[in-house]
């Protein structure tokens, strides 16, 4: 049987400087504005918190590597998921190239073809713009 794998990879313009970002990727407090609740999220390598996904249960999640104002990995695991999510932050001029790659779906299981499917309008989409909601607030603080 082969098994195909493919992730899910964004690549968004920023017009804030890394610093920004990071504080919006990392703090619990904006974390749940744009992103989930996660109360209990600290960047620290190897920290274990969990995802609060509403009627999708909970995902359960680590710090798997973290170079500050550069890069966020964590694990994502909610069953029949086992899958990472990386957040890459480039500078750019004035402001930062934010990479995402959600990987690791096996989309020959159909529960995670269409947990792909789903997550890839999120990513995109809502998650996305409420990013840039929280930086713009940010900034205007």
């Amino acid at each position: 049987m082969t098994v195909t794998t493919t992730a899910i990879i964004t690549d968004e313009y920023l017009d804030h400087p890394p610093q920004r970002v990071w504080r919006a990727l990392t703090d619990p407090v904006l974390m749940r504005r744009w992103f989930m609740a996660c109360d209990d999220f600290r960047p620290e390598l190897g920290h274990r918190f969990a995802l609060d996904m509403g009627p999708w249960g909970t995902t359960h999640c680590e710090v798997l590597a973290l170079e500050p104002e550069r890069l966020l990995k964590i694990s994502w695991k909610n069953p029949p998921l086992d899958t990472t999510v990386t957040w890459r932050l480039v500078p750019e001029g004035s402001g930062t190239r934010l990479l995402l790659e959600h990987a690791g779906f096996d989309l020959e299981d159909p529960r995670q073809r269409r947990a792909h499917d789903g997550m890839s309008g999120g990513w995109r989409g809502k998650v996305s713009s409420g990013i840039v909601a929280v930086l713009g607030e940010l900034a205007a603080a």
